[in-house]
């Protein structure tokens, strides 16, 4: 007989959902442009006075060039791209498949839980499994975000080539919108992973619950009596010979 554990995976359930969505905010994350705002002055091209740089282009409005808004792609092999803007390029593609992995491995474990199962360590397995990918996605998204955001904080400049259009060092940045929707999506990641590896199944040991072809899932163990049972249990009294008080005779 199997284990219905449908009732013991709830918060498991809520955390597939929260890691499904950090996943989608977690690649727009990685392309998002507004990494880093520059402010910039003075300059006959930038009309706007604000530049977006990401990870993989930096951008601005024009109203003197040929198009509104003008985009430069930012390669990794690039000599001018810092070493945290190198590392989010892999780091935050690493993420997206990592979540990606995550999330097939939390919806495997999740059925398992809201289905019959009949073998508690490998659910065990897949439910930790699938809390270290989440926690790995967070962590791996978490690196280039906080680098780039302590770039942004120290000002840190970027040596520009001159067809970007865009003057270094700038006169102040600021930290952009990705990089708070990318903190969002590493802490909802954080916490799905840890609701995974909280699943009550999870730290104990196989030897500890009960055979299952002994337990009902729902009333505990099995009292049941086969017709077998009760046969040889009347056929032990039979023949014992126990006597009718009926036929005594004074």
């Amino acid at each position: 007989m199997m284990n219905y554990l449908a009732h013991t995976a709830h918060w498991q359930f809520l955390g597939l959902i929260v890691g499904f969505l950090a996943w989608i905010l977690t690649m727009a994350t990685a392309g998002l442009n507004e990494w880093r705002l520059w402010q910039v002055e003075d300059s006959p091209v930038i009309t706007s006075e604000v530049a977006w740089v990401g990870i993989w282009r930096a951008c601005f409005y024009s109203h003197v060039l040929s198009k509104t808004e003008n985009c430069r792609s930012i390669a990794i092999s690039d000599n001018f791209v810092p070493v945290e803007i190198s590392v989010a390029q892999v780091l935050m593609m690493l993420a997206s498949i990592f979540g990606l992995a995550a999330n097939i491995v939390g919806a495997v474990a999740v059925r398992l839980a809201y289905f019959s199962v009949d073998d508690r360590k490998r659910i065990r397995l897949v439910f930790v499994l699938a809390g270290a990918l989440f926690l790995l996605t967070g962590i791996m998204s978490l690196v280039p975000l906080a680098w780039n955001m302590s770039s942004v904080l120290n000002n840190t400049t970027i040596d520009f080539p001159p067809e970007f259009n865009i003057p270094t060092p700038p006169v102040s940045q600021r930290v952009g919108s990705a990089i708070g929707v990318g903190l969002c999506s590493t802490i909802m990641m954080l916490i799905s992973g840890l609701l995974f590896l909280c699943y009550r199944y999870v730290w104990r040991a196989v030897h500890s619950a009960a055979p299952t072809h002994t337990r009902d899932p729902l009333h505990g163990p099995n009292t049941m009596t086969t017709l077998g049972q009760r046969s040889h249990g009347l056929s032990n009294e039979i023949s014992q010979g126990t006597d009718n008080p009926a036929f005594k005779s004074d």
